[in-house]
């Protein structure tokens, strides 16, 4: 399925300096001796140090899925002698091929994670865990793009980013699979059980693991967050850029691109892989023959744009996943952890962004055409609701209305709806809204196009390596500081308050601050609550069929 935003964002959010085949090559036994060694329950690992922190980069937490694995639920590692090398992150799993690229990037062989971890000794009881699934639209990105120094050693924890499987190798469906889950969520729970096996040895405290991702990450979070088998794998859940009722309407970047729900059926999976198997020149016998024969293809066979692109939503209708999350979240049926969860002020401006060269939003003209095609006949009541005329130019009214249909409001009904089911359940929502926040490396200049506050524009004050056109300026890093504070002392007691922080209010299905959010921007008065329900014009979308 050719669903350019959800591409455009794994392009961005995935953007890395690394080698054309995915990472440097390294010697899976060291052969340095110096660096911190811990013992896992497979085997010696040797990391770097930092002074305040260490490292511990391409950890297996899984088996290659590669021959006869391609498509099965993530193996046991095998255990190792000696001191494992890990000083360097393992390639990325296959991403989304760049246009023109003459090489897939990443491997297959991709199944690891990395720790880092305070050096000096926890005070007492152990630190609590953060376990960071990263974005780029279930077709990009790594969990080695993300340098978590200031979250452990300002926040006092331990912090693990994981790779899983993309595109067509994380999320292809076929009837010889039966009803298979969905790999790469499958992978993402094998690394939270290597963690619950393993944070001890890195001073992690097993019983107190925050899972928290961005974009697709957050979309696993919310699948994992109604998924039996994830019952006792984290304690608490932060959700940034994407809620389990999240949908992008019919040509939401471009004309004609259809309209997106994160999740798919498992029917549809495996008619999208019977498909696949015609194209690939493998229908020919039975369906253990067929799969055989797409087992058999290349990498570079399968890491096709088309096909990476077919197989990007989770499937539903499995031990994993057995129904659609957004059904089970309304239902009642997911985990009672505390969560945290918000978006940015401008999130799809990002996706506008990367379109307005293809797709220009000149004139009110164009504006209505793009109103018309998203939402029908009810198109003109989108327009009185958002007048061009109330916003600097169209393409932005354009990137408000998307924004304010697409994340802010689904993602404040999913704070509802478990607020509905569980009362009592800490609950906490935000927005983030820095206006002059630096831009993602990567995004085109567009003249009377600021982006604002848009996805994944909050990745720089909590990772501070994030690829960024201009560091933090003083009062940012400020705001930074504070949002580490909060984001860890969450994983520290299921509540993000801490001393000396302005308050952060709890959300509740019915009291004073049932539509209030915190605010997360720069400066005096920036952190606040906020009533985003009324700012994004969320009752309107309410009102109006999905």
């Amino acid at each position: 399925m050719l669903f350019l935003p959800l591409l455009c964002a794994a392009a961005l959010i995935a953007a890395t300096a690394v080698p054309a085949n995915g990472a440097p090559s390294r010697s899976p036994v060291s052969a340095r001796q110096s660096g911190p060694v811990v013992r896992t329950d497979h085997g010696l690992v040797r990391g770097v140090s930092h002074g305040s922190y260490a490292t511990f980069d391409g950890v297996p937490y899984a088996a290659p899925p590669t021959g006869p694995l391609r498509w099965r639920p993530p193996a046991p590692v095998a255990a190792w002698h000696g001191v494992r090398d890990a000083t360097t992150a393992a390639q990325r799993c296959v991403q989304m091929p760049e246009p023109g690229a003459g090489a897939v990037l990443g491997s297959e062989d991709c199944l690891y994670l990395n720790v880092t971890a305070p050096t000096r000794k926890p005070a007492g009881q152990k630190r609590p865990v953060l376990v960071w699934l990263h974005g780029g639209a279930f077709l990009g990105g790594s969990g080695g793009d993300y340098s978590a120094a200031d979250l452990a050693v300002r926040g006092d924890t331990v912090v693990v980013t994981v790779n899983y499987r993309l595109g067509i190798f994380g999320y292809f469906g076929h009837p010889g699979l039966g009803a298979a889950p969905p790999f790469g969520l499958a992978d993402q729970q094998a690394a939270l059980r290597w963690v619950r096996a393993n944070a001890e040895h890195f001073g992690g405290d097993p019983g107190r693991v925050t899972l928290f991702g961005e974009s697709a990450g957050a979309l696993g979070i919310c699948a994992h967050l109604t998924s039996p088998s994830a019952a006792g794998l984290f304690q608490r859940a932060v959700l940034q850029s994407g809620s389990c009722l999240m949908s992008f309407p019919r040509g939401a970047l471009g004309p004609g691109t259809p309209a997106y729900e994160p999740f798919a059926a498992e029917r549809d999976v495996q008619a999208a892989g019977a498909e696949a198997g015609r194209q690939l020149g493998c229908a020919m016998g039975g369906e253990k023959e067929e799969l055989a024969c797409l087992r058999g293809q290349s990498t570079d066979r399968l890491a096709t744009a088309q096909l990476m692109q077919s197989f990007n939503r989770p499937a539903y209708g499995n031990t994993l996943l057995p129904e659609a999350p957004e059904q089970a979240l309304a239902s009642g049926r997911f985990h009672r952890v505390p969560v945290l969860q918000g978006t940015n002020h401008d999130e799809m401006r990002m996706f506008v962004g990367l379109s307005l060269a293809a797709f220009p939003i000149r004139t009110e003209s164009d504006y209505r055409a793009r109103l018309v095609d998203a939402f029908g006949s009810a198109a003109p009541a989108v327009e009185a609701a958002y007048p061009a005329a109330d916003h600097p130019t169209p393409a932005l009214a354009w990137a408000a209305v998307l924004t304010d249909r697409s994340l802010t409001c689904t993602t404040l009904a999913a704070g509802r709806a478990i607020a509905a089911h569980a009362p009592r359940l800490p609950l906490y929502g935000y927005e983030f809204d820095d206006p002059n926040a630096p831009v993602l490396s990567g995004l085109p200049a567009n003249p009377d196009f600021p982006y604002g506050a848009a996805h994944g524009f909050e990745m720089p004050f909590l990772f501070s390596a994030f690829p960024t056109e201009r560091p933090l300026t003083d009062t940012q890093r400020a705001l930074a500081d504070r949002m580490v504070g909060y984001w860890t002392s969450f994983a520290h007691t299921g509540d993000p308050n801490t001393p000396g922080a302005p308050l952060w209010p709890l959300l509740r299905a019915s009291s004073p601050h049932a539509r209030s959010v915190q605010s997360l921007a720069p400066g005096p008065g920036g952190i606040r609550p906020v009533d985003a329900y009324t700012a994004h014009h969320c009752s309107f979308w309410d009102r109006l069929p999905r």
